[in-house]
């Protein structure tokens, strides 16, 4: 398997920088996996899509999915980079989703990314680090990324903390909790 790595902080923190600086260093070709979507009357985040083109290199490749990120990493080339940015925005556009349709989703997109010949960069965003959400879509989303960072992680090779322009690399410094668990329970 590739080496793989999230990248994940808060907003506005450098995360999306640093995974596409790290894109840049794959010595690969790179597709930009863009998993927003762009309703033409939110200028603001029309304003945000627009600082991320902006900083990309021209000859990346761009595959906007935002819903169907498991078979567009089942697609990809094996000697290319994928930047999937981010893994926030498409739990958000799965929102509607029921739990088993989404346990279903996570399913096959953990298969996708332990079969997938490409580097993968995923970038995911830092939520549960503030007040409990006071709405049910609020909690749902913070509880479905968190939980589904938490089943990414064992499967890269680098994982990185980005706060205020700051590259943390959780790999090193850290204790995977599953693989802390896996350790635990092996040794009965």
């Amino acid at each position: 398997m590739p080496d793989h790595v999230l990248v994940t902080g808060p907003s506005r923190s450098g995360k999306s920088e640093w995974a596409e600086a790290v894109a840049t260093h794959s010595g690969q070709p790179v597709i930009y996996v863009a998993t927003a979507i762009a309703p033409p009357e939110d200028t603001e985040w029309l304003q945000r899509i627009a600082q991320h083109r902006a900083r990309r290199p021209a000859e990346w490749q761009l595959r906007e999915c935002p819903l169907e990120l498991a078979a567009l990493l089942r697609d990809l080339p094996p000697d290319h980079c994928a930047l999937v940015d981010s893994l926030g925005t498409w739990v958000a556009n799965c929102l509607n989703q029921s739990q088993d349709q989404w346990q279903a989703t996570v399913t096959e997109f953990l298969a996708s990314v332990q079969a997938c010949g490409a580097q993968l960069i995923f970038v995911a965003e830092e939520v549960g680090w503030g007040v409990v959400p006071a709405y049910a879509s609020g909690r749902c989303f913070r509880d479905r990324l968190g939980e589904l960072c938490q089943q990414l992680s064992p499967l890269m090779a680098e994982v990185y903390l980005v706060t205020t322009g700051f590259a943390l690399p959780l790999h090193q410094w850290g204790i995977c909790l599953r693989h802390l668990r896996d350790k635990l329970d092996s040794q009965g």
